[in-house]
């Protein structure tokens, strides 16, 4: 008993929060400044004047779209701060049974986010804005999804004591063990989860659905995966069509830009495609939600060089320009989402010099032909060791 009060007393005061979050953010427009960080849970947490001002910028929408009320989206950034270079021992090792999907991320932070903007005639400019986010290795975009707009809706509603209450009361939540049913509580209710394992098997998928003691529990929210988004809400409604051209373009990790109206379709259509391959890891680069205020924008919209091997989500109409030269992309309009016929468009730039920008109008049923991805070359190299291995 003693041996186990005194290893709590040598604990971090952050330690069981920084399991499963690094801090959490509050970004607020400031009439001078633009987008400001107005407060850091825990205030301690080291982040760079580059990841500051990331973070600012990609708390908000980045385009005209119409973003009023609250809006839910998701990025990934690059560490480049004092806690760059990963996690502590203790954090990895707690992660070690799950899938090489789910481990955390060494080199980039995930940020949830909430953001709000309202019309208030106490603002100068007429409009209240303001982010509450979430700043994690974790890639759980489902569960940190849920997680931010509980405590956001109670911090706009009760103010910054609420958040730091309910940052400590994180602080308690047990370790985020793989292959484990986990009760997380959070703000009087409580919520189920249940992070994948190596060793699990086709059946396990089902324990969250069927476990008597998450039907009896009540105050109860399910979460029945923390990592996999609505496929067919987020990709297979809008490209159908395209899926298994889509799907071969990750697989061979090529440059993607998915251009989307809204923060909210271009993140979940970005992590949905990341995810088209899984149990693989997606080993490129990708960036669910994308501004032209990023650190790295000028390297990803160069003309000057092929582009990089990376998924990039966009809403700001300026890239329309700024990734003509990109061979693939995606647009995603918000009519794809409810039910009527679909605006999305899937742009295919040939391999052939000279050749044009092809355009084409992706419709409920309609069948495309499309170029197989690999060339002739290729295909008669392929198709010869074929034969000599049957002969």
């Amino acid at each position: 008993m003693a041996e186990a009060a005194l290893n709590e007393n040598r604990r971090e005061p952050w330690e069981k929060f920084h399991h499963w979050m690094c801090c959490v953010c509050v970004v607020m427009f400031d009439l001078e400044l633009g987008q400001a960080l107005e407060l850091v849970i825990p205030s301690d947490y080291p982040l760079s004047e580059k990841e500051k001002s990331n973070i600012c910028y990609l708390a908000f929408p980045d385009s005209n779209s119409g973003c009023l009320g609250d809006t839910q989206f998701h990025f990934r950034i690059k560490s480049s701060g004092p806690g760059c270079g990963g996690c502590s021992p203790m954090y990895t090792e707690e992660h070690n049974a799950a899938p090489l999907v789910l481990m955390p991320d060494q080199t980039h932070y995930f940020g949830y986010v909430y953001f709000r903007q309202v019309k208030d005639a106490d603002v100068k400019r007429g409009y209240f804005q303001k982010s509450v986010l979430i700043l994690s290795r974790l890639p759980y975009p489902a569960l940190f999804s849920h997680v931010v707009e509980k405590i956001a809706s109670d911090y706009f509603a009760n103010g910054e004591p609420a958040l730091e209450a309910v940052c400590h009361s994180i602080n308690h939540w047990p370790l985020p063990r793989p292959g484990h049913v986990i009760h997380l509580p959070l703000m009087g209710e409580l919520i189920y989860i249940r992070i994948p394992s190596k060793a699990d098997k086709p059946s396990d998928a089902k324990i969250m659905t069927n476990s008597s003691m998450l039907k009896s529990a009540s105050a109860a929210t399910v979460i029945p995966s923390v990592h996999e988004p609505n496929l067919y809400q987020a990709l297979l409604l809008p490209v159908v069509s395209n899926f298994e051209t889509i799907w071969e373009l990750v697989l061979l990790n090529e440059p993607l830009a998915v251009m989307a109206t809204s923060p909210t379709l271009c993140a979940n259509a970005v992590q949905a495609l990341v995810s088209l391959i899984q149990p693989l890891k997606y080993c490129g680069d990708y960036r669910p939600y994308f501004t032209i205020h990023d650190s790295e924008f000028k390297a990803y919209t160069t003309k000057t060089q092929p582009p990089p091997l990376i998924i990039l989500g966009v809403t700001n109409p300026f890239f329309t320009k700024t990734l003509e030269h990109w061979p693939h992309i995606v647009r995603i309009g918000e009519s794809s989402h409810k039910g009527h016929e679909s605006s999305t468009k899937v742009y295919r730039r040939s391999t052939t010099a000279g050749s044009r920008l092809d355009t084409v109008d992706i419709k409920p049923g309609a069948r495309l032909l499309w170029q197989l991805l690999v060339d002739q070359t290729s295909y008669r190299y392929l198709h010869t060791l074929s034969s000599l291995s049957e002969s």
